[in-house]
């Protein structure tokens, strides 16, 4: 099912990205995982500094239990600050997986504390799911695993350095099921001087 990147138009990849939550069981590649990390390091970067590293989840039952800590801190945070929101529930379910059972989890590091290190891997990411959708893969940044994914003993596994902060969690694989597009409302333009 992967295709090349080539094989669609920089805008039909922009307005057909979406986030996805289901996946088929079906591992993603190691050339196609490669060709997206060739992506995303082809990023902007400020000063040059290419701040991103990479960590690769493939293992299954790995992913399973960080998910299972990702949702134990992330109903903590949710009840904290909005006791009543929808989320939480769903995150309270023990069958929920806030991978949604993707095959792969990219979280994309920052090994600098630099103004834009940050911004860097953020865009190191749109490059990276810009890329999978070109493909034919789907992702979703699941942000509410980052607190998990930055505990000293996660780091340790995941031989991430004390110094580099886990900044944007990437779930890919193949689609499964219709995912429509969303709607978007218009940009909002505060001024034009």
């Amino acid at each position: 099912m992967n295709r090349s990147m080539n094989s669609m138009l920089v805008k039909d990849a922009i307005f057909g990205r979406r986030s996805i939550r289901a996946y088929k069981k079906e591992p993603v590649d190691r050339r196609v995982v490669g060709e997206l990390l060739a992506a995303a390091v082809q990023a902007p970067t400020a000063m040059h500094t290419e701040p991103w590293q990479f960590v690769i989840v493939e293992d299954a039952k790995l992913l399973k239990r960080l998910s299972d800590l990702a949702k134990a801190s992330c109903v903590a945070e949710i009840a904290r600050l909005y006791p009543d929101h929808a989320g939480l529930k769903s995150f309270s379910q023990p069958d929920f997986n806030v991978f949604y059972d993707a095959p792969t989890l990219i979280v994309i590091c920052s090994a600098s504390n630099a103004p834009f290190a940050v911004v860097d891997c953020w865009l190191a990411a749109q490059n990276l799911m810009l890329g999978a959708h070109a493909m034919g893969l789907g992702t979703c940044v699941i942000g509410s695993a980052a607190k998990a994914l930055n505990a000293p003993n996660i780091k340790l596994e995941l031989d991430i350095p004390p110094e580099t902060t886990a900044v944007a969690p990437i779930i890919i694989g193949t689609p499964r099921g219709d995912h429509p597009l969303g709607a978007r409302s218009e940009p909002r333009i505060l001024s034009r001087l």
